[in-house]
């Protein structure tokens, strides 16, 4: 676990995939087209804290949605990136936009799609019930499945390791 917050200490920009990270990957279409996700509050409450520590977050995703751009909005959420097939290009723009070495980069996945920019980063995490290739190839995986908190220990992982977790939640005993 130390060469874990090691690695996280490092940390200037967190990567979310969204299908089975920030949801549980199920996929609800109504009739009419529309496509419906559930997100779970604590992730994105935790996003918040940890935008709020000085670590940026971005997301890439394969698929292109509405109710994902409205999500990251009300996050504060600025790096956007949907109808990514291949990650890799969106996160080349991300890192060169950023100014990041691949060291200073987290990216959190649950299947393979993920895999070739997960392998790439300092640290790559992947959720509980990811693809059990794609946890082979992590760092280190979440004690939570993906949309039910497993992003919110990402954020209190990377916080932890840079020694801002406690102050960021004595913060709400004022």
């Amino acid at each position: 676990m130390q060469d874990i917050l090691e690695k996280g200490a490092q940390v200037r920009l967190v990567i979310f995939d969204v299908d089975g990270v920030l949801t549980d990957g199920s996929l609800y279409l109504g009739d009419d087209g529309q496509e419906y996700k559930a997100f779970n509050s604590l992730d994105g409450h935790g996003m918040v804290m940890l935008r709020n520590s000085g670590v940026e977050i971005g997301i890439i995703t394969g698929r292109t949605s509405e109710v994902v751009r409205i999500r990251m909005e009300s996050l504060g959420i600025s790096h956007l990136y949907q109808g990514q097939r291949d990650k890799r290009p969106a996160y080349g723009e991300l890192k060169r936009k950023l100014g990041l070495e691949d060291s200073q980069i987290a990216y959190v996945g649950d299947d393979v799609v993920d895999l070739p920019v997960m392998t790439q980063v300092g640290l790559a995490i992947a959720v509980r019930d990811a693809h059990p290739f794609c946890r082979q190839h992590a760092h280190w995986t979440t004690p939570s499945a993906g949309g039910h908190g497993a992003a919110r220990e990402v954020c209190e992982l990377i916080m932890e390791a840079q020694g801002k977790l406690d102050d960021a939640l004595q913060a709400y005993l004022r």
